[in-house]
């Protein structure tokens, strides 16, 4: 979820690197208010969603919500990579 249309190219590439590593996803280009993004990704039940912005971009990061627990914080794609997959394991 690109909280602007600015952060659509690093989102792209964020979503690349996670297909790249098994993972795939939906990219979210509406213009639309990043709450209304969230909201909507809640209400179609997606376990996690992927949010960027000015600072994930410059540090090379994600923000990362899941389903029913909220944020779990600011990560590197690396770091998602790997609990993504541990939690698919459980």
């Amino acid at each position: 979820l690109p909280i602007s249309e600015k952060y659509l190219d690093y989102a792209k590439k964020v979503s690349q690197l996670l297909e790249n590593n098994d993972i795939c996803g939906l990219l979210d280009e509406r213009n639309e208010k990043t709450g209304k993004k969230i909201r909507d990704a809640e209400l179609k039940k997606l376990p996690f969603m992927i949010i960027v912005g000015e600072n994930e971009e410059k540090e090379g990061t994600i923000s990362v919500r899941r389903r029913n627990e909220g944020d779990l914080g600011t990560m590197s794609i690396e770091d998602f990579v790997t609990y993504f997959k541990k939690e698919a394991l459980v």
